[in-house]
């Protein structure tokens, strides 16, 4: 059972890789971790940060749901999610490593200029422009805090120059992972 972990800062282009890497290699399984998330919003009081992550039950449930999808659908799964806090991720990939889960951990390194560009040009929320705003100050307002993860990554971290093609990054990804 193996899960390919891609993060990035928001705007790097981890949905973007990911969905290129489940059309080149159908077996791929794609898990956004941020439905857990967004169903604990709908149960439990947010933490006092305002962010699902600081949820011990948010780090817990994408171990565990990562675990169920690949004993019940035996598929690599491919998961785009920015975790920037070490602890966390120590937590979440502890979790599955216990579970005789092989991660492949990848980070999209990408230009603070250049994700402020991308996110400045991107739209979440098309339909709603007031949210679509709310969440494009968010996202601008994690680019510090996104760029300096770079310097705490889990030694084993493959990292991704994010100015090279997509094409070009699927291709790396999927040749040092054992799919």
């Amino acid at each position: 059972m193996r899960v390919i972990w891609i993060n990035g800062a928001f705007g790097a282009g981890k949905t973007t890789l990911s969905q290129q890497l489940t059309t080149d290699d159908p077996r791929l399984l794609m898990f956004d971790a941020e439905l857990p998330g967004f169903m604990l919003r709908e149960i439990v009081p947010p933490p006092a940060s305002g962010d699902f992550q600081d949820l011990r039950v948010w780090r817990r449930s994408v171990a565990d749901t990562a675990t169920a999808l690949l004993e019940e659908y035996g598929r690599t799964l491919v998961v785009p999610m920015t975790v920037v806090v070490p602890s966390y991720l120590d937590e979440i990939f502890g979790r599955l490593r216990a579970h005789e889960v092989l991660v492949d951990y990848f980070f999209i390194d990408v230009p603070t200029d250049v994700l402020r560009t991308r996110i400045a040009a991107q739209s979440v929320w098309p339909d709603d422009p007031d949210r679509d705003a709310q969440v494009r100050a968010w996202r601008l307002e994690q680019v510090a805090r996104c760029a300096a993860a770079v310097s705490m990554l889990p030694a084993d971290t493959v990292v991704l120059d994010g100015q090279l093609p997509v094409a070009q990054l699927a291709s790396e990804v999927l040749a040092r992972s054992a799919t």
